[in-house]
C-alpha cells in the first residue's frame, strides 16, 4: 500500500502584546491546506488488474455460459439446465461488479441497456414466442433491449419468480430454449465488443483508435486531461452504484411503507438473486476502494489516495462499506428470504432499512470526504 504524504507547511503564530488585548489578538494557525500523493500505480493496478480483469472475467464466463445454453438446447435436461441456471448466475457476477465502474465504452457503446435493461417487457416477450416459428442471434439482436439481455434470460430460465426459481425442464419449450440461446449469443457479442474497446480501439469504427485503458493511463488526452480527472471518474463511479442500490434498486420496490411495496420493481426477481446483486454491486465498490480484485492483496486502491490526504477518513470508510455489504446481506435473516418476499416481511423490513441506512452514510462519506479531497490534491 501506498503510504501517506502530507504536504509540510510551516506553521507561523503572531503574538500581540499590550494593555486591552481581545479574543481577536488570539495567534492565527494556519493548517495544512493540501496533500501530494502519486497516482500512477493506483491508476495503473484499478485499470489493469480491476477494471480489465474484470471485464476479462465477464467475457470468458459469457462463452462458458454461451456453451451451456447451446448444451441445453441439444439435450434438454434437468441437469443441463441447471448448468445453464448456475452459468447465468455466475456471469451475473462480474457485470454487477463492474457496476462501480460503468463509464467509458460501457455507456459510450450502449452495452449497459443491451445487456440490463430493467424491467423485461414480458408481454412482448411472450407475443414474441407465440408469434414466432424460430429464433436466431440476428433476429434477437434486432428487437428492442427489454427483450433481450440479462433478464430476458433470466425469465427463460427461472421461470416468473412469483412462487419459486426453480423452473424445470418440463416447463420450459424448445422455443424458449432456442430463444435463449440465441439471446445468449448476442449477449456474448456484447461483452466481447465492450473487452475490446477497453483493450484494443475504443472506437468499434477506427482501429487506430486507442484502447480505452491507454486513455486512463496516459491521462493526457481529450477524455482525461491529467490524472485528477481519471480518480475523478473513478470516485464518481463508487458514490453512482452505491446511490443506485439504496436509493433505487432497494428503495424503490421497498416503498414507504408495507402498505406500498411493488414487487415488479426488484430487479432480478425471477431468479431471486437480488441480494446478491446488490451484494455484488458494493463488492465492486470495494474492489475500486482497495484496488484488491479476486483475492489479490497489497494492491493500490482510491484508500491510497484518501490515506494520503486523511488516514482516519480512509479507515472510517473502508469500515462503511464492509457494513453496507454486511447489512445487504443481512436481509436474508435466518430463512434465507429473497428480496421480492423480504420487502413484504416487517421483520425483514427493519434490516433493509439498515441496510439503505448503511449505504446513504457510505455515499454520503464517498461525496463528501473522499470527492473533495480532489481540490486538495497537488499533483
Amino acid at each position: 500500500m501506498l503510504k501517506k504524504s502530507l504536504l509540510a507547511l510551516a506553521i507561523s503564530s503572531l503574538f500581540l502584546t499590550g494593555c486591552g488585548s481581545s479574543s481577536s489578538d488570539t495567534p492565527a494557525i494556519i493548517e495544512p491546506t493540501g496533500f501530494t500523493f502519486s497516482a500512477t500505480e493506483m491508476i495503473t493496478n484499478l485499470t489493469n488488474d480491476v477494471i480489465v480483469a474484470g471485464y476479462k472475467n465477464l467475457n470468458d464466463e459469457a462463452a462458458d455460459y454461451l456453451l451451456a445454453t447451446q448444451n441445453l438446447v441439444n439435450t434438454p435436461t434437468e441437469e443441463n439446465l441447471a448448468l445453464a441456471q448456475q452459468a447465468w448466475k455466475d456471469v451475473r457476477v462480474h457485470w454487477e461488479q463492474g457496476e462501480s465502474h460503468i463509464f467509458g465504452p460501457v455507456d459510450a457503446l450502449s452495452i449497459d441497456p443491451h445487456l440490463d435493461t430493467w424491467p423485461l417487457n414480458t408481454s412482448d416477450l411472450q407475443a414474441l414466442l407465440a408469434s414466432q416459428t424460430g429464433f436466431s442471434a440476428d433476429t434477437v439482436k434486432a428487437f428492442n433491449d427489454d427483450v433481450q439481455g440479462f433478464h430476458t434470460m433470466e425469465f427463460l430460465l427461472f421461470g416468473d419468480g412469483v412462487t419459486d426459481n426453480e423452473k424445470s425442464i418440463a416447463e420450459m419449450t424448445a422455443l424458449e430454449r432456442e430463444y435463449l440461446s440465441a439471446a445468449t449469443e448476442v449477449f456474448k457479442d456484447h461483452t466481447q465488443t465492450l473487452f475490446d474497446a477497453w483493450t484494443v480501439a475504443n472506437d468499434a469504427n477506427d482501429a487506430n483508435s486507442p484502447a480505452y485503458k491507454d486513455l486512463l493511463l496516459t491521462a493526457d488526452n481529450a477524455v482525461y486531461a491529467s490524472q485528477l480527472g481519471v480518480v475523478e471518474e473513478l470516485i464518481n463511479g463508487m458514490i453512482g452504484i452505491v446511490n443506485e442500490v439504496g436509493t433505487t434498486k432497494i428503495a424503490t420496490p421497498f416503498g414507504s411503507s408495507i402498505d406500498n411495496i411493488d414487487t415488479t420493481k426488484v430487479e432480478s426477481q425471477y431468479s431471486w438473486n437480488s441480494l446478491a446483486d446488490f451484494t455484488d454491486n458494493i463488492q465492486g465498490v470495494q474492489n475500486v476502494y482497495r484496488g484488491e480484485f479476486l483475492g489479490q492483496a497489497d494492491k493500490a486502491g482510491i484508500i491510497d489516495f484518501v490515506t494520503a490526504a486523511d488516514a482516519t477518513i480512509a479507515t472510517r470508510v473502508d469500515t462503511e462499506i464492509v457494513d453496507a455489504i454486511a447489512a445487504i446481506k443481512a436481509i436474508a435473516g435466518d430463512t434465507d428470504l429473497p428480496f421480492r418476499q423480504a420487502i413484504n416481511d416487517v421483520d425483514a423490513r427493519v434490516r433493509i432499512q439498515t441496510a439503505i441506512d448503511a449505504l446513504l452514510t457510505l455515499q454520503t462519506s464517498l461525496e463528501s470526504d473522499v470527492l473533495t479531497q480532489l481540490k486538495n490534491w497537488q499533483q
